[in-house]
């Protein structure tokens, strides 16, 4: 198998799809692997660290994509490279397909088998299910968004001029996080480390429960409705949206009357802008504009946050998706499938065909049953 590692385009994107020692493993399999040049550069990871593992390096993205029979990267498929695949390439990376309807259909029409990263399932006690490969990047963007946040908070950044953990005589700032999951828990963990009054909300007792036992005292839970989320909207210097349902559209939870309800300069960061964001306001931006304002709210809302800690996020990225690319190339994704009912949801589409109902449902298409 040639396996490919293309450089990613997405703007302000600093990750690479994989690291040297995954080169060497691949190759220590049989494998040929082709590297773009300066790949790894946002990440620390030099052309020569791969040539010493015996990458070969390629210029030119357009001949990783037409000669690799996997493809290895970080973000989903940009226009550009959604016209480089093709019927029979395995493609392994973030997709987020729900939130976007013309990637959807582009790869659809390439035929390619795309693997997604955010759907591949792992077991769990309890008989439920967790997301291994989203884990790592929701862990990144649960602590980023309170160091968003908080920087934007900023006068100068057309925030409320508040400092999060207060000082001796002032109060600390009020943060509420939309969803106790993984990037919920890391964000509440990080703003509490900094002395804000945290508030986090969810509708699964159980996960309210536990997150009452670990949590540090300036923490507080509460169970998500509509009237809940007003009320403490009213308070909020800093909202995180932290819903993920896996595969589908977030829903909105906030709805641009709802922002009359806040502080003028008060800030949202949206992390679920990947699955189309759970703010009625939300619109996908970039690090070199990460944010705009309505209603007098600042939105950071920046579609790939961990791509900004590329070294950070490529290490723990890479060591939840090394083991599962080397068994894509050792095997072959369907192959996987047929015996792992946990890696089959990450295959959703292959052939022309869409294989999750979520993404079928998000879109108005047709889900071909498996």
């Amino acid at each position: 198998m040639i396996v490919g590692i293309p450089k990613e385009v997405k703007s302000d994107e600093y990750r690479v799809g994989m690291r040297p020692v995954g080169v060497e493993l691949l190759i220590r399999d049989g494998h040929e692997v082709l590297v773009q040049s300066s790949a790894g550069d946002g990440s620390g990871f030099t052309d020569d660290q791969y040539m010493a593992v015996g990458a070969k390096m390629v210029d030119n993205a357009a001949d990783i994509w037409a000669n690799a029979g996997m493809i290895v990267k970080v973000k989903e498929p940009q226009p550009q490279e959604i016209k480089m695949m093709r019927r029979g390439q395995q493609v392994f990376t973030y997709f987020h397909f729900a939130a976007d309807k013309d990637l959807t259909l582009g790869c659809l029409e390439s035929g390619a088998c795309c693997i997604a990263y955010e759907t591949l399932e792992a077991p769990a006690p309890g008989g439920r299910t967790t997301l291994p490969l989203l884990t790592p990047m929701s862990e990144v963007a649960g602590k980023l968004s309170v160091q968003e946040g908080a920087k934007f908070l900023e006068r100068p950044q057309e925030g409320r001029g508040i400092l999060l953990g207060g000082v001796p005589g002032v109060e600390p700032g009020d943060v509420l996080i939309l969803g106790g999951g993984v990037v919920g828990s890391n964000a509440a963990l990080m703003a509490a480390g900094l002395g804000a009054n945290v508030t986090i909300m969810d509708i699964n007792l159980d996960r309210l429960r536990y997150l009452s036992e670990v949590m540090p005292a300036n923490v507080t839970t509460i169970y998500s409705d509509v009237h809940a989320i007003r009320h403490y909207l009213e308070m909020a210097d800093l909202v995180i949206g932290a819903v993920l349902i896996p595969a589908a559209k977030a829903p909105n939870l906030v709805t641009r009357e709802d922002l009359k309800r806040m502080k003028p300069g008060a800030v949202i960061v949206d992390v679920a802008v990947d699955q189309g964001g759970c703010v009625e306001t939300t619109k996908p931006t970039t690090h070199a504009k990460p944010t705009y304002i309505v209603d007098g709210i600042v939105h950071y809302c920046v579609a790939n946050m961990p791509g900004a800690v590329g070294r950070t996020s490529t290490q723990a990225l890479t060591n939840a998706t090394l083991p599962w690319a080397i068994r894509i190339a050792n095997e072959g994704a369907q192959a996987i499938a047929a015996k792992n009912r946990f890696f089959a949801p990450a295959i959703n589409m292959d052939d022309g065909r869409l294989l999750n109902q979520p993404v079928a449902e998000a879109h108005g298409l047709e889900c071909v049953a498996v």
